[in-house]
């Protein structure tokens, strides 16, 4: 009777690590850099970054939608599927038209990777234009 209930213990850990494994598969999600600070720049100013991404899982990574947190700043990100160890670019923009002080534009990536939610930023201090 020992080794019965051993063996289904051994059993049970092996199942238990197929579908941990299982649970990590799937599209990740890695940057190159998840934020930029463009430091001082003049209100009216246009800045903008391209972020760099790589699928480093095993499945086909898909980014449904990248919302920002206003209208000052305008993604734009592939719409075709991110092969599995493939690279793509989210292109960023940010106008500071209206904007004073110490601005966090957040991006949100909208995807099927195993963090379904990623974030980057364009960060900035927008100083007053001198005339």
């Amino acid at each position: 009777m020992k080794k019965l209930g051993l063996l289904f213990s051994a059993l049970l850990m092996v199942v238990a690590f197929q579908m941990q494994a299982q649970a990590q598969s799937g599209a990740v999600i890695s940057f190159k850099e998840k934020s930029v600070d463009f430091g001082d720049i003049v209100q009216g100013a246009k800045v903008s970054h391209t972020f760099e991404l790589t699928n480093t899982g095993d499945a086909p990574l898909v980014i449904s939608n990248v919302a920002a947190t206003c209208g000052c700043t305008v993604p734009s990100w592939p719409k075709e599927p991110v092969a599995p160890g493939s690279t793509a670019k989210i292109e960023v923009s940010f106008n500071s038209a209206g904007k004073m002080g110490k601005q966090n534009s957040i991006v949100r990536i909208y995807s099927n990777a195993s963090e379904p939610i990623e974030k980057v930023s364009l960060i900035s201090n927008v100083l007053p234009r001198t005339k």
